[in-house]
């Protein structure tokens, strides 16, 4: 079961709450202020109500929304492990307020890694999505334009076999032709997926592998031989798609590296791409700031989803900053008005 939003304070937190109210973190309590939205609240509900059946109102009583809400952005404001949060929380009464535990036990960190889990892809985009709305409801941003860039994050992987590398290989490059795709107008570039064939591929290729019959290693070559081949393809697509946009048949704001030629010297002129440039060039501090402050370094979660939930987040924590630094730059403002 959901637990509650609300809950009766103990006569013993009121020995501390005397200094738990003379501890003042500007950032912290300005996330707090935008943290509170009702809607965030309900989607937060609504995943913890996703587990089973009947996780909202049957079964003891679990984690409340505004408690996982917050010490997730702590822990991705911080850049702590689970168990750096857990010890954390126990230590903090700055953080247990912050995250509304106050005089209650702290959960062990392994329910904090499963609760967490909860989110997944959808959740996590369905959340930045309500804090870019309260952005631009606060008037901090406009939300007109939109950066985007690619950056590599580190992440545990799994054993390295040839085949599984291979596959790999294929998978991302079919990721990026997807992402390519999309960007191209009225559906231009057309995408030939063949995951599912190389995932059967794989397995028959792991399966021949632990036979070390005659019959076995044929299998095995065989499969290998059907996976290079789906490679090739990839690879034969990804490099026309690199050739039409050098020719510009598609069109991105990225630079010729090199001496230019008198024609694409005069394309680059152009005030437009100009104005591309300057807005891509944005991006790249905002991906340091990410790494280096929020824990984009590296992804410790499992699978694709686990490293969407992670980089998400990130992204998620700094627009929180963000928008309380502006906040708090907007209300000094208005007092020295």
């Amino acid at each position: 079961m959901i637990g509650n939003l609300t809950r009766q304070a103990s006569l013993l937190y009121f020995a501390f709450a005397k200094e738990v109210s003379a501890i003042k973190d500007v950032t912290l309590d300005e996330i707090d202020a935008l943290l509170q939205d009702p809607e965030l609240l309900e989607l937060t509900s609504e995943k913890l109500g996703g587990r089973c059946l009947r996780s909202k109102d049957f079964g003891r009583p679990g984690i409340a929304p505004d408690r996982l809400l917050r010490w997730v952005v702590l822990k991705h404001l911080k850049s702590w492990s689970f168990r750096e949060l857990e010890y954390e929380l126990r230590h903090s009464l700055l953080y247990r307020r912050f995250t509304r535990f106050f005089e209650d036990p702290i959960p062990d960190f392994t329910s904090f890694s499963r609760t967490f889990a909860l989110f997944g892809p959808e959740g996590t985009r369905l959340i930045h999505q309500r804090v870019v709305e309260q952005a631009k409801e606060k008037k901090l941003v406009q939300g007109r334009k939109l950066r985007i860039d690619a950056t590599a994050v580190e992440t545990n992987i799994h054993y390295p076999t040839d085949s599984s590398l291979l596959g790999d290989s294929l998978r991302v490059m079919t990721r990026c032709l997807k992402r390519i795709a999309a960007g191209c107008a009225d559906q231009s570039l057309k995408i030939v997926d063949h995951a599912r064939a190389a995932k059967y591929r794989l397995l028959e290729i792991c399966r021949a592998a632990k036979s070390f019959t005659r019959a076995g290693r044929a299998r095995c070559q065989s499969s290998y031989g059907k996976l290079l081949a789906l490679s090739r393809q990839v690879r034969r697509q990804a490099g026309k798609v690199l050739e039409d946009l050098s020719a510009q048949r598609l069109k991105i704001v990225l630079p010729a590296a090199g001496r230019l030629w008198a024609k694409r010297a005069q394309h680059q002129k152009q005030r437009w791409f100009h104005r591309g440039q300057g807005w891509r060039a944005g991006v790249e501090p905002r991906i340091s700031t990410l790494k280096h402050q929020f824990g984009m370094k590296r992804a410790r979660y499992k699978g694709d989803a686990g490293f969407q939930r992670s980089v998400g987040w990130c992204i998620i924590v700094q627009d929180l900053v963000a928008m309380a630094r502006s906040q708090c730059k907007r209300k000094a403002q208005c007092r020295s008005g």
